[in-house]
């Protein structure tokens, strides 16, 4: 989406004409090739407490980014003022980095051949004009709802976000592009007592149009029920055991993925994946996507950060890893090209099996189901996986008792390879989209 979006917001071709000023100077001072970026963006953030507004947030940022290159020796420079003079000092600074630079032999825009032509419009910008009165009228029906609920004695919190923002992206091959987009968002977080303890849990929805949120007096009575449902909880015993992961906290399972098949760990070979391109990581019938064109998805993008155009990929097939997710500097590092992944996959979607949530739960009969993971004992040289949890006995596909204090561990591969299930129950509130995982066997470490 081009244009002006709302009185407030520069237009898109003042940051256009803005980055393409940068790069001419850039030429002016001798660099061989340069590429610049602009963002503008404003929202605002509000919060109540017990039903009193306790943070109320305008923001508003602005930035220039420009990388110069003078041959192989590469500098950059940002600055948040937008005057001439302020662009001019910036272009200085980067080029003043680039002449004492190195050499790298792998530094320098992307092919020039790889640039997007055609940036279609993916939907991504849906502005909200909700007042501050607004917007705390939301929070509170979120945290009423959730307060309404026996047995909740105190509130973290409802919230409400909004964010609008354009971001245009220039480089010396002649590419410069631009789109406007918005990120909204409604959470609530209480907490619940009884004569075991306290426990807190919460709930969000988060969207780039406003009328794909949930409800908030929704989210309220979720975030409820999520923190009741951990009253009372338990200890467990150390044992092997089948282990449920529920949609919303499954997707960190393949961002672990996605990091040990990105460039930067490849070519410092720091990767549990390395050489492993057309091998059978997982079990056959899974099946991995990037699909970075969805309307209004938070992933989608026409281009990446090097303004390389972005395809619909296969990353795995029946198991087999297909592809690396590679920007241009360690695409030449590994000898390779690069994916049009600078800066990020681009909506990973894990397809869906047959089974909904309850139908995992009885597939996995007696295990573990984990609601929440904590700490980052990730290892991706080595794979070794150990991150504190909470969640959930089952028995014969029934939620038992909550569960606390507990420990999961595992190896990344053998975790990959003993996925049994991906359900269809898919959490689309991110970059990664996918359903929750039962995975065969893994060490719980209790008491």
């Amino acid at each position: 989406m081009s244009g002006t979006i709302g009185p407030d917001y520069p237009d898109q071709k003042e940051l256009e004409d803005l980055v393409s000023h940068a790069l001419d100077l850039s030429r002016q001072k001798g660099a061989s090739s340069a590429e610049a970026g602009m963002s503008f963006a404003a929202g605002l953030n509000v919060t109540v407490r017990l039903g009193e507004v306790e943070t109320l947030e305008y923001n508003r940022d602005r930035s220039l980014g420009i990388s110069v290159y003078l041959g192989q020796r590469k500098g950059s420079a940002s600055t948040s003022d937008w005057s001439e003079k302020a662009i001019k000092d910036t272009v200085d600074a980067a080029c003043a980095i680039a002449k004492h630079a190195g050499e790298d032999p792998y530094a320098g825009l992307a092919d020039a051949e790889l640039m997007a032509k055609d940036i279609p419009d993916l939907g991504l910008c849906h502005p909200w004009s909700v007042s501050a009165e607004e917007a705390i009228d939301i929070a509170k029906r979120s945290e009423d709802a959730a307060r309404s609920e026996k047995g909740i004695s105190n509130s973290e919190g409802g919230s409400v976000s909004t964010r609008t923002g354009i971001s245009v992206y220039g480089n010396t091959h002649g590419f410069l592009g631009g789109y406007a987009g918005t990120r909204h968002s409604i959470s609530c977080s209480v907490i619940a007592e009884d004569e075991t303890g306290m426990q807190r849990d919460y709930w969000y929805s988060v969207a780039r149009d406003v009328h794909d949120l949930e409800q908030s007096e929704s989210i309220g009575h979720k975030a409820a029920q999520r923190t009741l449902s951990r009253l009372n909880a338990k200890k467990l015993k150390t044992a092997q055991v089948p282990v449920m992961i529920q949609a919303e906290v499954a997707s960190s399972i393949f961002q672990h993925f996605i990091s040990a098949i990105s460039g930067g760990n490849l070519y410092r070979q720091s990767s549990f994946l390395l050489d492993h391109l057309g091998k059978e990581i997982f079990p056959s019938f899974m099946q991995i996507h990037e699909r970075p064109h969805l309307k209004k998805a938070l992933g989608s993008a026409a281009y990446d950060n090097e303004g390389v155009a972005t395809q619909d990929r296969t990353l795995i097939n029946d198991g087999v890893l297909q592809a690396y997710v590679l920007g241009s500097y360690s695409a030449r590092k590994l000898g390779m090209q690069t994916t049009g992944n600078a800066g990020g996959v681009h909506n990973c979607q894990i397809k869906p099996g047959e089974l909904d949530f309850q139908g995992l739960l009885s597939e996995m009969n007696t295990g573990l189901l984990v609601t929440e993971l904590m700490g980052q004992g990730i290892n991706i040289v080595t794979g070794d996986y150990s991150r504190g949890a909470a969640g959930f006995w089952v028995e014969n596909g029934e939620i038992q008792y909550p569960v606390e204090e507990i420990t999961i561990a595992g190896n990344l591969k053998d975790m990959f390879k003993q996925i049994a299930q991906v359900g269809n129950d898919v959490d689309m509130r991110g970059n990664i989209h996918c359903g929750s995982l039962l995975i065969e066997n893994m060490t719980l470490a209790g008491e």
